[in-house]
């Protein structure tokens, strides 16, 4: 049986193995310690941001970023539909309810028009929103600086939920760097791994001591236990941000791959008309596109290569061939207003979402994969797409 290539597999070497060996020999391996000390400095240095809170989840930077924020129990925060529900949870986590826009149908990204629209309509209701949550999907920074804009004019503030762009730029900014404050996932399929883990970046020095402390179950600096609040472990391994550091390292070299991987499909699928790449099909409005070299050489990090077809039908033969020869794909975001837990809450759609579920394929991705496996996926691809009717 053909061994299985997976969607984004994490890609580890003799650097990771090194770098958990020596956390590993320095006997610091709880939470804590001189390599998360090092891993925040250097994930901060490399966006650009004053501060960074290393977690054990983007999901957890996701909920102290709100927090921090000043998110509040029975408010609205603001954020698209198009995403994993981690995004969602995390609001409910701060004890806020999600309402859900709907994204651009070109990028997938929070549409910046219909924020402007939702923003007005929940103000002019008198529903109090305490922040907007934008996510930069599939490695693409969202149109961050109009995003900014209409929340700035509607007195909102912004995190980011930056988990699938880290390593990614718009206009040579950082992903990671915008809003008041942003956050990144090193969860095994990301561009880049800590196994398990995240971080909150921000210039804002007050939002940065809060997550620390609040993450460290809020313990008060005092000889003895002493806690004023309620408090989460939320904290990173010394280990573990060992090995990010390590990957952090290969970064560069690692977004490259992905992206001579997404070049292979491209070159695919050209000639083809029924089926194009989600992020080849138009731009926000300033966006350089991926083609303007960024923080890693590109400003869309590549992070996962995603197939959109004219035809809904297209998605189930394809994707069934491939699963045939043990090659994962998986479908685009169901989106969030239309999952059973989020069944209630109020949302902005104009269907951009539910098209790119209905259409949508993410294939093979992740750095880790190598030529003869690239090759395998390609064949079995070309023939799936004669197969639904996508020819040249």
């Amino acid at each position: 049986m053909a061994s299985r290539i997976h969607l984004s597999a994490p890609d580890i070497g003799e650097a990771e193995r090194d770098a958990v060996d020596r956390a590993l020999r320095s006997g610091w391996v709880a939470p804590l310690g001189p390599e998360v000390d090092a891993f925040e400095r250097e994930v901060a240095d490399r966006v650009g941001a004053g501060h960074g809170v290393a977690l054990s989840s983007g999901t957890a930077a996701l909920h102290l970023g709100l927090r921090g924020l000043g998110v509040f129990p029975g408010s609205l925060v603001v954020t698209t539909s198009f995403t994993f529900a981690a995004t969602a949870n995390a609001a409910v986590h701060a004890g806020a309810v999600p309402y859900f826009v709907d994204c651009s149908p070109e990028t997938g990204n929070l549409c910046p028009d219909l924020l402007d629209e939702a923003l007005t309509a929940l103000a002019a209701s008198g529903k109090a929103v305490s922040a907007v949550l934008p996510v930069d999907i599939y490695g693409r920074v969202a149109d961050l600086e109009r995003i900014g804009a209409v929340a700035e004019a509607h007195g909102v503030p912004v995190l980011c939920d930056s988990a699938e762009s880290f390593g990614a730029s718009r206009h040579g900014r950082p992903a990671g760097s915008f809003g008041r404050a942003s956050a990144v996932s090193f969860n095994g399929n990301k561009i880049m791994t800590t196994s398990g883990g995240g971080m909150l970046l921000t210039d804002d020095a007050e939002l940065a001591a809060d997550a620390r402390r609040v993450a460290s179950q809020a313990r008060l600096p005092v000889a003895h236990y002493e806690h004023d609040e309620i408090g989460y472990n939320y904290r990173l391994s010394n280990v573990l941000a060992a090995l990010g550091r390590a990957q952090l390292s290969r970064l560069g070299e690692m977004i490259a791959r992905r992206h001579a991987i997404r070049e292979r499909y491209r070159s695919l699928i050209a000639g083809r008309p029924g089926v194009r790449l989600l992020h080849d099909g138009g731009l926000d409005a300033g966006s350089d596109g991926g083609l303007t070299a960024g923080a890693a050489g590109h400003a869309d990090n590549a992070w996962l290569t995603s197939l959109v077809f004219d035809d809904p039908a297209a998605v189930a033969i394809v994707g069934t061939a491939l699963a045939a020869d043990a090659i994962e794909t998986r479908r685009l975001w169901k989106p969030l207003h239309l999952q059973p837990v989020f069944a209630s809450n109020g949302h902005l759609v104009t269907g951009a979402a539910e098209s790119l579920f209905d259409r949508g394929l993410s294939l093979p991705s992740g750095s880790v994969l190598d030529d003869d496996d690239l090759d395998r996926v390609c064949s079995r691809l070309s023939a799936a797409l004669d197969a639904a009717g996508v020819r040249a």
